[in-house]
């Protein structure tokens, strides 16, 4: 029965015999995976090294031992006797551009599996290098595809590609935004301005948070609010952004904040009050100090003089900013050999501004919140002891206790 069927046709023979190198081709792929990758694979899975779990993850290998069957379906069908030249070639470039397939999927898994192992080392922080990768990536892709069309068309690759001349505008256009994401990434790298784990803060893009990811097109943000913000990696550079990463190396954050002091509370000090303020410990050195440089100052005024006119006397505004410039000094979570002073700022609608400029000896946000809460708590509760008030504009139950003592006095 089996001669009658192969007279039927002079092609039955030779298509039974690419059949069963069909069947060898898939029985080939099958073994070798059950066999080398999943053996390959459990190995890797056992060992301490990072790199062989990258290829696994990636599936380098699993992409490589493709290249088999293809291999295999090209070098067996030229053997099939009777076999038509014509479909042997068809059969030999498609399998051929199979094989190109494979290969670029490999190649571009190998690259993905590169960038994680790269990325396991603290210098990733500071050089990340998947920028680069993905263009790389989008190379070999290039190149894979002008193969695959060129060995399809059974035409030269370079043929092809000298074509591309003529393509250079539309390709420019089509791939702009890769071309300037990859000079960003560049200039990023070399000038080490953006790293992962690095907080930055870009309002016109609602960006303020830690970088988690920079690629070759986005830089991935996570705010605070834990929302995500992606940022062309092109606009990093075209625009400006801050970046807190200084601070963070430093190991101090700075707390810039005013006291808005009402002008009317300001006033000279009574002796009975000069020798209350001697009795604290912050205050004591400075006010012994004080006094000797106005009474040197105050000898050296010519004639007679009024003390109520002419004289320099302390006042509790000064007095107040030396407190609290000591109370800094002493606290142990603020750093000594950073910027620290308290200083008067320009009078205005608000009151006195008294700014607090120093700088913490952490640089952990909720710490920070923390210590800068507390050096303000203290300062409000004190103030009074220097015959202070802290100016704020009237409220509602101001003005309702102004006509209850209106009402009250009839």
């Amino acid at each position: 029965m089996l001669n009658d069927l192969l007279a039927l046709h002079p092609l039955v023979l030779p298509g039974l015999k690419l059949l069963g190198l069909f069947v060898v081709a898939i029985a080939a792929d099958l073994i070798v995976k059950r066999t080398l990758v999943a053996s390959l694979r459990a190995f890797a899975r056992r060992t301490k090294a990072r790199w062989d779990d990258a290829l696994v993850d990636n599936n380098v290998i699993g992409r490589t031992v493709q290249l088999l069957p293809a291999l295999i379906i090209f070098s067996g069908v030229g053997l099939i006797a009777e076999m038509p030249e014509r479909l042997v070639e068809l059969i030999r470039n498609a399998a051929m551009a199979y094989m190109i397939l494979m290969l670029t999927l490999a190649l571009s898994s190998l690259l993905s599996a590169v960038s994680a192992i790269y990325s396991t080392f603290e210098v990733a922080k500071e050089r990340p290098i998947k920028g680069f990768v993905q263009l790389a990536q989008i190379i070999i892709w290039v190149l894979g595809l002008v193969m695959i069309i060129a060995v399809l068309m059974d035409r030269s690759p370079l043929l092809l590609l000298s074509g591309f001349g003529a393509m250079t505008a539309i390709l420019l256009l089509v791939f702009k935004d890769t071309i300037l994401s990859f000079v960003a990434s560049i200039q990023l790298t070399a000038q080490d301005m953006v790293r992962v784990g690095d907080w930055i803060e870009m309002q016109q893009l609602g960006a303020d948070g830690d970088v988690i990811d920079v690629q070759l097109h986005t830089v991935t943000v996570q705010n605070w609010d834990k929302t995500i913000t992606t940022i062309p990696t092109h606009r990093l550079i075209s625009e400006s952004f801050r970046n807190w990463r200084g601070m963070s190396e430093s190991g101090g954050r700075r707390i810039k904040r005013s006291l808005f002091i009402d002008a009317s509370s300001v006033r000279f000090q009574t002796p009975e009050e000069i020798a209350h303020f001697k009795r604290f410990a912050l205050l004591g050195d400075y006010i012994e100090q004080k006094e000797r440089e106005l009474a040197d100052y105050n000898a050296g005024l010519p004639g007679q003089v009024d003390d109520d006119v002419n004289r320099r006397r302390l006042t509790n505004i000064g007095t107040f900013r030396a407190y609290v410039l000591n109370y800094l000094k002493y606290r142990d979570d603020i750093r000594p050999d950073m910027t620290l002073l308290v200083r008067q700022l320009a009078p205005g609608p608000d009151g006195i501004p008294l700014e607090i400029y120093c700088f913490t000896a952490t640089t952990q946000w909720a710490a920070y919140e923390g210590i800068q809460s507390d050096i303000f708590d203290h300062l409000f509760a004190i103030i009074e002891e220097f015959g202070l008030k802290l100016f704020q504009h009237p409220a509602g139950s101001d003005f309702g206790k102004l006509g209850a003592d209106a009402i009250a006095r009839g």
